[in-house]
This record gives C-alpha cells, sequence and structure tokens, in this order.
C-alpha cells in the first residue's frame, strides 16, 4: 500500500509516518517542509501549500490512501485562518483525491467538533453537534468533519477519528505549553478538580489512523462513520495535568483553585482586551479554555473497539514512564 499522509512531519503525523513505513508500506509525507528523518525511514516527502489542489494531486500519484492530519490547532486567532487551513484544506485534499482517484480517506478530527461548553461524561458518537461551538478551531473541525462524511460514496470512502487530547514523547504543543506555565507560575487549577476526562497516548491515536486505513474502502463498515479515540481511561483532569508536567520536568501545581465561573469571567475580560488593545501572543485565558478545564469530557470506545479492532497499546502509566526518560535522556 501506498500512503499520503498531511502534515507527515508534525507530531501525530509523524507516528503514523514512522508506524506505516516500520511495516513496509511506500509512505508520502505532504508538508510545506522537508523533514530530515524522513530519509532515515525511506519517506519520500512532497512540499506543498494545503490549498493547492494540483500539488496534492502530483503528491498523490500511486497512492491508495490518504490520512489528513494536517491542521491549524489553537484556541485562539481570527476564525478565518482556522477556516481557511481546516475547512478549505479539507476541500482540496477531497477535491485532489477525486481527481487522482483515490478510493481511501482517513480524517484526523478532534471530540471538540461535539462540545458546547458543558459535561461530556461517556458520549458516544451519537452526540450530535452543538448549535453553537466555542472557538473558531472547534467550529472550522466540526465543518470539515461533516465535508470529510457527507463525502463518503461508493468512489470515496471516508471516516473520521476524533482522538483526544494527544500526548507523549516529542509533543511540540500541549505539554511544552503546560510545562512553561507551570514553571512561571501561571497555571492555576479552574474548578472543583473532580471533572474526569480521557486523553490519548500519541502512538494509541496513531494505531487508531493503521487501523482504520486498512479496513476503511468503499462500502465498508467504517465508511461515513465518525470515531472517539482516547486511552479508555477517564481520570480527574487535574491530577492527569500534574501528572504529565511532572514527568516532563516540571513542578507541582498549587493546591488553590479557581471556580469555574470566575475563570470564564477572567476569559471574558481577556478576550475583550486581546481583541480591542495591540497586545501580542495569546490570552492568558479565555472562555473556551476555562469551560475545557473545568468541565468533564469522556468518551464511550465501543464503536472504535468493535468496527476498527481498536485496542491502546500504551497503558497511562506506560506513556508517562516514556515521557520520564525522555526528560532524563534530555538532561
Amino acid at each position: 500500500m501506498k500512503v499520503l499522509v498531511t502534515g507527515g512531519g508534525g507530531f501525530l503525523g509523524g507516528s503514523i509516518v514512522k508506524r506505516l513505513a516500520r511495516r513496509g508500506e511506500t509512505v508520502v509525507s505532504y508538508s510545506r517542509s522537508k523533514y530530515q528523518w524522513h530519509n532515515e525511514f525511506g519517506v519520500e516527502s512532497a512540499t506543498g501549500d494545503l490549498l493547492d489542489v494540483n500539488s496534492l494531486i502530483n503528491a498523490m500519484q500511486g497512492c491508495d490512501a490518504v490520512i489528513h492530519v494536517a491542521a491549524k490547532a489553537g484556541f485562539w486567532g481570527p476564525p478565518a485562518e482556522y477556516f481557511q487551513a481546516n475547512l478549505e484544506g479539507t476541500k482540496a485534499v477531497l477535491d485532489a483525491c477525486r481527481k487522482a482517484g483515490l478510493q481511501k480517506l482517513v480524517y484526523t478530527s478532534t471530540p471538540s467538533v461535539v462540545h458546547g461548553g458543558g459535561d461530556l461524561n461517556g458520549v458516544d458518537e451519537s452526540m450530535p453537534y452543538p448549535a453553537r461551538h466555542e472557538s473558531a478551531y472547534s467550529a472550522s473541525k466540526a465543518a470539515a468533519e461533516k465535508l470529510v462524511l457527507n463525502s463518503n460514496g461508493p468512489d470515496l470512502a471516508t471516516v473520521a477519528l476524533r482522538p483526544h487530547l494527544i500526548w507523549g514523547p516529542g509533543d511540540p504543543h500541549l505539554l511544552p505549553r503546560l510545562v512553561a506555565k507551570a514553571k512561571a507560575g501561571r497555571l492555576r487549577k479552574i474548578g472543583n478538580g473532580t471533572n474526569l476526562v480521557d486523553t490519548v497516548f500519541v502512538e494509541n491515536a496513531a494505531l487508531a489512523h493503521i487501523l482504520a486505513v486498512d479496513k476503511l474502502f468503499p462500502g465498508s463498515a467504517i465508511a461515513g462513520k465518525a470515531y472517539f479515540i482516547a486511552q479508555g481511561e477517564p481520570r480527574p483532569l487535574w491530577e492527569t495535568i500534574e501528572r504529565l508536567i511532572v514527568a516532563s520536568g516540571g513542578p507541582k501545581l498549587p493546591e488553590k483553585s479557581i471556580p469555574k465561573p470566575v475563570a470564564i469571567a477572567i476569559g471574558a475580560l481577556c478576550e475583550f482586551a486581546w481583541k480591542t488593545l495591540p497586545l501580542k501572543g495569546e490570552p492568558p485565558m479565555t472562555r473556551f479554555v476555562a469551560s475545557q478545564l473545568a468541565t468533564s469530557h469522556w468518551f464511550q470506545l465501543d464503536r472504535a473497539k468493535a468496527d476498527l479492532g481498536y485496542l491502546p497499546e500504551w497503558s497511562f502509566e506506560q506513556g508517562l514512564k516514556s515521557l520520564d526518560l525522555e526528560y532524563k535522556g534530555a538532561d
């Protein structure tokens, strides 16, 4: 099998690329830059803009499937940028798949597409999209996921995976930000600390994508469906955050917490200030972040287990050990 992975130089995309290469598949990574480590795995690097349909078609030549991971993540910034990258970029990938004659598209989505601000306790894929999303990221990803699933048909089979809070060695996003804020004393617990949240170790998220690409074809049982992907180990969020930070070389968190209503009010004030004043960077808090940090969000994995054969290879504790080893190795 020959597979194109968009964002194949990134955190999740890189793990998917390595897994495919290790089992002998031919892999093409499509990114804006070339990555030296691709050479070690015999990966072909194709560069181009995600909106450039012709470049995508050229990169897809001879491919059997596409795993579309590339996206703009984050909680702050002009909404147009999120929709340009996440929705318009996905439209371009779908267009290129059709023109190149590909039959398989695995799309990396997010559980945020069904988060409307309240608790999500053990929900499954029947959970509807909310009437309103709290961030441009989740709104743009929801629009893209709908497009992908609605594009499923006899010529192109599509499936959407929703990995939740991906972490692990080499994470350039979530863990470094948490550690930096903790070391600077700018990370405070929000809420009463009892909200349960599930996460996913990066290797487990990559495994789910490989299982999906293997089982996907026009008319298959998984075609046109979405799947939650996580550890299957919901835990108190702030306990999880603290253990991830400590395993990555950061300090323990202070015991005092900020009530959710207060955090949301602070987030609203920060949003107003960053929108009206010439302030650089991201605000320290937004209403979306406050809501995410104070609510429960964990999911039933029955559909992924039954349809994909998904069973996490790494437990939460095993993942923590790998983080600790990475940190100690860096020292």
